[in-house]
């Protein structure tokens, strides 16, 4: 099967600091390419897509020319980059104009889920955001669950952006407590500019314990909401490696959607992936 990756990172931390790493000491390191094409050899990865690492913010120019320098690179699947920025900040759009135009830039995002919930709510965050239908990009919204009220806000106020929620929407796995979570997934999948990125659920779980069966419920309810053709498998690696190595998630997944058939596991890790990151 061919796989196209939404949701990869890479950070090196002889050339950037990611400081949030110290505090998680499995992810301390340096993750580079080399060491992606190596966790995903055992597939046909022949396209993926590069997610903002959470660099510390007075570089976050510095990651952004840096990985798309490396999506340059015909020797990898890198095809698409999705940029950290600040919406928040009145010099966002000065920010945009050091980035865009690059054809390989695909993307914003600005990590929410470590945020106060009030930061996507203001005038200057909502603006920003919908300024990015100028510059023919898409946002990733990554909340916890209990957030996407805020995200729901977000695309309400944007409606001519394309946004791609990252995560399911972050539900609680381990605690299984889905009721919230099911209805606000229903409610954003109600827009038809989000689609849903199938990544990174593999960390709400028990960690040490779960099963491909604990990933059911999450898995069945956001392909009933957003259906097929708008969701996306991505990876989350390296930080799916709390968990699980890439070739176990893949495999849990493809488990998961076999009764989908093979047309629609084509579109839920390649076909949907290109036509929203606009990779071909």
């Amino acid at each position: 099967m061919k796989v196209v990756d939404t949701h990869q990172h890479l950070w090196d931390l002889d050339l950037l600091p990611y400081s949030w790493t110290v505090n998680r000491p499995e992810l301390n390191r340096s993750f580079r390419m080399s060491d992606y094409l190596e966790a995903t050899r055992d597939f046909e990865v022949i396209k993926s897509v590069h997610v903002e690492a959470d660099v510390d913010e007075p570089y976050m120019l510095h990651e952004t020319r840096h990985i798309l320098a490396l999506a340059e690179d015909a020797d990898n699947p890198l095809s698409g980059v999705v940029a950290v920025a600040r919406p928040e900040y009145d010099d966002f759009q000065e920010y945009l104009g050091q980035i865009s135009g690059h054809p390989r830039l695909k993307g914003i995002r600005r990590i929410l889920h470590t945020q106060p919930d009030e930061l996507s709510t203001t005038t200057t965050f909502i603006e920003n955001v919908n300024s990015l239908e100028d510059y023919q990009l898409s946002f990733d919204i990554c909340v916890q669950g209990r957030q996407l009220p805020q995200a729901i806000n977000l695309v309400r106020r944007c409606p001519n952006v394309n946004f791609v929620l990252d995560h399911c929407g972050n539900p609680d796995i381990k605690t299984r407590d889905y009721e919230q979570w099911r209805v606000r997934m229903e409610e954003i999948a109600g827009y038809p500019n989000v689609a849903c990125k199938v990544s990174g659920i593999v960390v709400n779980t028990d960690i040490e314990n779960w099963t491909v069966e604990d990933l059911r419920p999450p898995v069945e309810h956001v392909i009933a909401c957003f259906g097929w053709d708008r969701v996306m498998f991505g990876s989350d690696w390296p930080v799916c490696t709390l968990a699980a190595s890439f070739k176990q998630w893949v495999d849990a997944l493809i488990f998961l959607t076999k009764d989908g058939g093979e047309k629609n596991q084509q579109k839920l890790f390649q076909e949907n992936a290109e036509r929203v990151y606009r990779l071909k």
